[in-house]
């Protein structure tokens, strides 16, 4: 169906649609609201709450007034009813002035500030000519609202020609999820909240359930590897070699490994655990044993310095027993990198650790036979497959992936459906919990006394700020500003360092390097330290707008310090609230994610941009989907009566992420 026979859109706003992918009036269908104005509802003024949106009905005490402040417009005017009265004001807008009249009643919707007397006001409000639940969009750049919400309502006067069922009739009935047709005429335009609810659970349901299949459809049946026999003494040999003996966690998961690499199918395992719990340990273990057996093992690093770190870790404990370790980086010397590539392609190194590098082209494997990937969502599935198919003959390498971002099981099901997943769940003995304290703005200069006290006695520190710059749109402290405003006031005496994620790569890797060797004092940066920075020395951690950040990346961004035996402290600059405090009383990364997946819901948790379509977005909190859509796989898939609804289920899987099945097929 061609979007053009839509009332109102002509060529440039058809072009402006095509850029953001929406070419059909089926494509248009599929944009989801980013949420609803609930205008049905209508709050006295004496009981609304600041940051709360809500709408209120009354009159306007005068005529509205339009003035200038600073080059800038803006329309004042009071709306009261019978129980008070709240100010308003319209920035940049003075046709207001001339649309509202003290005469009629007004709707409005907003959300109510205090301004810095502290009394409450409603900028910018709307008005409201329907009592409906209103849909917002995030719409293309050029579009107006009102526009596209005006497109949306003819589109659905189509919806029936142009939107087919994507869930059979019997995993409906099981599961009493309504029809898709109605469901996307709730979410578009829902008759009430009850409705709504019955939609966005449909529609939830169906995204998780396809993505789930695709994962399945890009694993495949698995392919044939190299069988790895690891002899019981050789993991016993390696763990005698370390200061420290394993945990039962760790002898566990190594066990799932050997037994994994043993066979003759192919390795496919996440290894998830919290930070220090020896994932890497582990890791070099499955290396060792591949060594010993005369293969060849690879793992990849998200970072430059990360890479350095593991091959001195490897290297210290690696190379007493006789296994050669090697570096590919991609922004080696011409020379240095010929010797890296000789040494891999010949088998000279039967360890070899980078980056994306070892990815690119030219780079042979003598016998590759175990590929491990370290921070399991910095490296999709594409970039698995595609170290994959760097063994030599038509064996695949066995596939380990190392996550130290904590997720709840039954989350990791879905997430990983392309993996087996192991749990390292314990911590080994003797290390000292981090000390975390909530810090309101008030004890800022006692908290940077503590940070130069802890300086001079030779100790470090990361300030972490949740934007590079300082943004009109977002009240919260900016790195470059934190960094400008520490080096000429508080903090001058000491040696100060910034990285953020847009910054040079070169410049970002200097800096964390020389952080790293002890020659700064305090880091500041943003969350681009979350990963991989391993700095025994750092011992305090300051988050600035604390409650700008996710709990379990807190949590990550805490275990950046407490990696030494030293006492060492995470200060949350923000006021007090419940997430905070649950992250003050345990450093569990597990509970912490169970709590931030209960708070936030697996949307919000996981976060839209990290697996770009949104899977999650529409869960609404409910979390009990996750275990539902996971079961409902599985019964499609064994049970031999729903084999007609699985190849309906894999075929609607196919078509909703044909782009991302057909990117991983072409690597």
């Amino acid at each position: 169906m061609d979007l053009k026979d839509l009332r109102g859109l002509g060529a440039a706003r058809l072009a402006q649609l095509e850029k953001s992918d929406i070419r059909t009036i089926y494509d248009l269908l599929q944009v989801m609201p980013s949420g609803y104005r609930d205008t049905t509802i209508v709050t006295p003024i004496k009981e609304i709450e600041p940051g709360k949106f809500c709408c209120v009905r009354g009159y306007l005490k005068a005529a509205p007034k339009a003035s200038y402040f600073h080059g800038m417009g803006r329309v004042n005017a009071t709306l009261q009813d019978d129980t008070g009265a709240l100010p308003l004001i319209w920035f940049n807008q003075p046709w207001i002035a001339k649309q509202l009249s003290p005469e009629e009643e007004l709707l409005l919707s907003g959300v109510p500030e205090r301004d810095k007397q502290g009394r409450l006001r409603m900028n910018s409000p709307k008005r409201e000519t329907v009592q409906a639940l209103v849909p917002e969009y995030r719409v293309p750049a050029g579009i107006p609202s009102a526009a596209f919400r005006q497109w949306m309502a003819e589109a659905l006067k189509e919806l029936d020609a142009c939107c087919p069922e994507t869930l059979p009739p019997a995993l409906r009935m099981r599961y009493s999820l309504c029809e898709r047709n109605f469901a996307l005429r709730q979410i578009h335009a829902p008759e009430s909240r009850e409705m709504l609810a019955i939609a966005q659970r449909r529609m939830a349901f169906e995204q998780l359930l396809l993505y789930q299949a695709a994962l399945s459809l890009l694993r495949g049946a698995p392919g044939k590897a190299p069988a790895i026999p690891i002899q019981t003494e050789d993991g016993e040999a390696f763990w005698r070699s370390l200061p420290f003996p394993p945990t039962k966690a760790q002898s566990r998961v190594f066990g799932e490994i050997c037994r994994d690499m043993g066979g003759s199918t192919a390795m496919r395992r996440m290894v998830q655990g919290d930070v220090g719990c020896g994932k890497t340990a582990i890791a070099f273990a499955a290396m060792y044993c591949c060594a010993k057996a005369g293969l060849q093992s690879a793992l990849m690093a998200p970072t430059e310095i990360l890479a350095r770190q593991h091959l001195e870790s490897a290297k210290a404990m690696l190379e007493p027993l006789g296994i050669r370790c090697g570096l590919l980086l991609g922004g080696m010397k011409a020379k240095e990198r010929r010797e890296a590539l000789e040494a891999i392609r010949a088998g000279a190194w039967q360890v070899v650790i980078g980056t994306h590098a070892l990815l690119s082209e030219g780079v042979e494997y003598g016998n590759l036979a175990l590929v491990i990937t370290d921070e399991q969502h910095r490296f999709g599935v594409e970039q698995r497959q595609r170290l994959s198919r760097k063994s030599s003959g038509e064996l695949e390498p066995h596939v380990l992936v190392m996550s130290a971002t904590p997720i709840p099981r039954s989350l990791a099901l879905v997430l990983y459906g392309d993996l087996d997943i192991s749990v390292v769940d314990e911590l080994p003995p003797g290390r000292t919990p981090v000390q975390t304290r909530i810090v309101p703005e008030s004890k800022r200069e006692g908290l940077y006394e503590f940070i130069r006290r802890q300086a001079a006695a030779g100790w470090q520190a990361y300030i972490v700020c949740p934007l590079v710059e300082e943004s009109d749109a977002i009240e919260a402290k900016s790195a470059q500003d934190v960094y400008a405003e520490l080096c000429e006031g508080p903090l001058n005496d000491l040696r100060l360092g910034l990285t953020y994620g847009g910054q040079d790569n070169e410049e970002k890797e200097r800096t964390l390097a020389a952080f790293s060797r002890g020659e700064m004092d305090v880091l500041v940066a943003t969350t681009v330290i979350e990963v991989g920075v391993n700095v025994p020395r750092a011992t305090v951690m300051v988050i600035e707008n604390a409650d700008r950040f996710g709990l379990s990346q807190l949590h990550q961004l805490r275990g950046r310090v407490g990696r030494g035996a030293q006492e060492s402290w995470c200060f949350l600059l923000a006021e007090p609230n419940e997430r905070l405090r649950a992250l003050c009383a345990t450093n569990d990364g597990f509970e912490i994610a169970r709590k931030d997946l209960e708070l936030r819901g697996p949307g919000e948790f996981l976060g839209t941009a990290q697996h770009g379509q949104g899977v999650f977005a529409a869960l609404n909190g409910d979390s009990r989907l996750i275990a539902e859509t996971h079961e409902s796989l599985k019964w499609l898939q064994t049970d031999p009566e729903q084999a007609e609804a699985w190849q309906m289920v894999q075929s609607s899987a196919q078509e909703m992420f044909r782009e991302q099945l057909q990117r991983v097929a072409l690597n």
